[in-house]
């Protein structure tokens, strides 16, 4: 590729992920602000690319002629999707192009188009050709018709999937019932929480911060804008006909990450945490480190305690399992919970300055621990193991909080 095809590739925006209550203009091209622009994002699409262009550009030109924009936002493809995409730019002029290369995520990806963006209506559709173009005018249409967002939902009326196995679907049924209970708020308000397809007014998400786990960007926009009227249309969800699924066990996965954490950043529990400041993304990975040292706590102390074992005393027990669970949330947690601190002090003398600052402190928090679980052991719930749960719970705000503040911060400046 020529370094004059370069030069005409869309700048990435980079910065928080908020959208500009304006459309982008360019003052050094004849750019105009347009009534809609619609994100494609792409990961080794090379196959399905040119026909999804040539598709959604007939569509678009009879019915908003001249008036819309599309553009590709590829995450540097392997099979080179944006260098194709960028050659069909000559024959398609609303086509714009790209090429992120520093970042990755679908989620991000949308947003990162929707920046660099010059339209009022922002709408993204998959580049696979498993969401039916055609779709788009009915969606538009509920646009014009005053809706805020405008939605292609598989779960209403004229929607389905074409050959989805069991499995999936279950999974796909399981996650919708799941974020019901989270997040009924959100998840209430469309029959089809999961939809990638759809479109939004500019105004609705404008100057709101967005921060999206994995590919549902649709939870962000509903729970993070100022989302009024929603319209939806039945769509048949296709297989692809070119190119590998990208589904895997990681987006459902993701998927309840991102439940939880809108869940805690919005609403009541939302304008709580704001005002205490409490780091609710990074409490959220201690916590699952905890619970993996939940996991090794019982089982030594279970090796250690019961009778059918070797029936030692339950505190002197508790503080052998106590201590090797805490080795073990040590390493979890300077690896992954506090990893952005870890990196910039990584020598050795740093670290074994955060391991005695971490041991320290969860000693103290074991001590709280034995003290409650002997308490509710004693005078509560004569359940050796629920009273040990209900003092590891205890011990993990103690803890989290405390070394927040002391174990992992940087102290040396250069």
């Amino acid at each position: 590729m020529n370094f004059n095809s370069l030069k005409s590739l869309l700048t990435v925006p980079t910065g928080s992920l908020q959208i500009p209550e304006s459309p982008f203009i360019n003052v050094d091209r004849t750019d105009k602000a347009i009534y809609f622009s619609l994100i494609i994002p792409t990961y080794k699409e090379r196959d399905n690319i040119q026909n999804i262009i040539r598709i959604l550009s007939q569509l678009l030109d009879e019915f908003i002629p001249g008036d819309y924009e599309l553009i590709v936002v590829d995450d540097d493809s392997p099979d080179r999707t944006w260098e194709v995409a960028q050659s069909l730019t000559d024959k398609y002029p609303q086509l714009q192009v790209m090429r992120r290369q520093q970042e990755r995520g679908l989620s991000s990806a949308v947003i990162r188009g929707w920046q660099a963006a010059r339209g009022r209506i922002l709408g993204v559709i998959d580049g696979d050709l498993q969401h039916p173009p055609e779709v788009l005018t009915q969606l538009l249409s509920g646009i014009q018709q005053g809706a805020d967002l405008a939605v292609a939902s598989r779960n209403i009326e004229g929607g389905g999937v074409s050959s989805w196995s069991v499995v999936r679907r279950f999974l796909s049924r399981g996650a919708q019932v799941l974020g019901l209970i989270i997040l009924p708020s959100v998840l209430g308000r469309v029959s089809d929480p999961m939809s990638g397809y759809f479109m939004v007014r500019r105004s609705a998400i404008a100057n709101v911060t967005l921060n999206p786990v994995g590919y549902k960007i649709l939870l962000e926009v509903i729970g993070r804008g100022k989302v009024g009227e929603i319209t939806e249309v039945g769509y048949v969800f296709c297989e692809r006909k070119e190119g590998e699924s990208k589904v895997t066990w990681k987006q459902y996965v993701e998927y309840i990450h991102h439940l939880v954490r809108l869940r805690l950043s919005t609403g009541r529990l939302g304008r709580v945490n704001q005002q205490m400041n409490f780091p609710i993304g990074r409490f959220l990975r201690f916590g699952l480190v905890g619970l993996s040292g939940v996991f090794v706590d019982m089982a030594i102390l279970y090796l250690l305690s019961d009778p059918t074992t070797l029936a030692l005393p339950l505190t002197r027990s508790k503080i052998i399992a106590g201590e090797i669970a805490i080795v073990n949330n040590f390493l979890w947690n300077d690896a992954w919970t506090f990893a952005d601190v870890s990196m910039r002090q990584q020598e050795w003398r740093h670290r074994l300055k955060r391991f005695l600052k971490f041991n320290i402190i969860c000693l103290a928090g074991l001590v709280l621990n034995v003290l409650v679980l002997n308490l509710v052991f004693n005078f509560l719930i004569p359940n050796r193991y629920i009273a040990n749960l209900i003092a590891i719970a205890v011990a993990t705000v103690w803890n989290f909080w405390v070394n927040l503040k002391l174990s992992w911060r940087v102290t040396d400046v250069k």
